[in-house]
């Protein structure tokens, strides 16, 4: 007797044992294809990719690529070395605050109409060490910078005005010292 499977039957199921927070740097060749045989493995073991990072290397035959992901902690070492066993990945590491910058950045845009409104908006984009990018009559474009939860704050306290748009970077990272990304 065979099941039939329904679309509500893949869906996955909450688990308790997931978290985020895990930032992974890949030095990848710059070809057709690497992108997808990456997100396989990580689709494979059920981790979520949070955001995606890439650009290419000073060489252009190689691109970095920095993966913010989220899932099962116990699974990680098993990600990292399928990823460097793919034939495209040079290497793959994850990286820590202790061990690495970490930033991100976000544009938002803002409706601000009065002079009262535009002032406390700025008072809030300065406060984050924030810069104000755009500015029109009834609008502004801020562009704020720093770690995952500085930018998280940052349009959580914005969000009591009215945002137009948000567009974010996702988490760019660099190893400290003379250690290699």
């Amino acid at each position: 007797m065979s099941k039939t499977i329904t679309t509500t039957d893949r869906k996955p199921k909450p688990r308790p044992d997931v978290i985020g927070g895990h930032t992974l740097s890949m030095h990848v060749n710059n070809q057709p294809g690497v992108l997808m045989r990456i997100c396989q493995v990580f689709a494979r073991r059920a981790y979520n990719i949070d955001s995606l990072v890439v650009s290419q290397g000073r060489d252009p035959r190689f691109s970095r690529l920095t993966l913010g992901i989220s899932g099962d902690p116990a699974g990680l070492d098993q990600i990292i070395k399928q990823c460097d066993k793919l034939v495209d990945v040079i290497h793959c590491t994850e990286h820590t605050p202790a061990n690495a910058v970490v930033r991100d950045m976000v544009l938002v845009k803002i409706e601000v109409s009065g002079a009262e409104r535009r002032t406390e908006v700025l008072q809030i984009i300065e406060h984050f060490g924030g810069k104000t990018v755009d500015m029109s009559e009834n609008s502004m474009i801020a562009r704020i910078e720093g770690d995952s939860e500085k930018v998280d704050s940052a349009i959580r306290l914005l969000s009591n005005y009215d945002i137009i748009e948000t567009v974010r970077t996702g988490k760019v990272v660099m190893a400290r010292g003379e250690q290699t990304t």
